[in-house]
């Protein structure tokens, strides 16, 4: 009788114990779980920072590119008006 109440004890205790460090691993894995979590949205700031700052720098050059293409067009046309007024306004040979 004496050995079954040393034995329901000892289970017990062990038990106990598991129960203590089941509960303490826990707090432990969501401690790592809010870091990795802290981790993964520093990552996900830095990559969205870099798409928007290529985003930003292909809409620029393409930007630039188009208006100096606009440029040279309005130039060639200004010039090819001044032409054709200088031809009329020329005297006649």
């Amino acid at each position: 009788m004496k050995s079954v109440r040393i034995f329901c004890l000892a289970l017990l205790l062990v038990s106990l114990a598991g129960i203590g460090y089941a509960q303490s691993d826990t707090q432990s894995s969501s401690d790592t779980s809010a870091k990795t979590d802290a981790k993964d949205a520093g990552s996900s700031a830095k990559h969205a920072a870099k798409k928007t700052g290529s985003a930003t720098k292909k809409t620029t050059k393409k930007g630039t590119h188009a208006a100096a293409k606009g440029t040279d067009k309005a130039a060639q046309k200004t010039q090819n008006g001044a032409e054709k007024v200088e031809d009329k306004t020329a005297p006649p040979q």
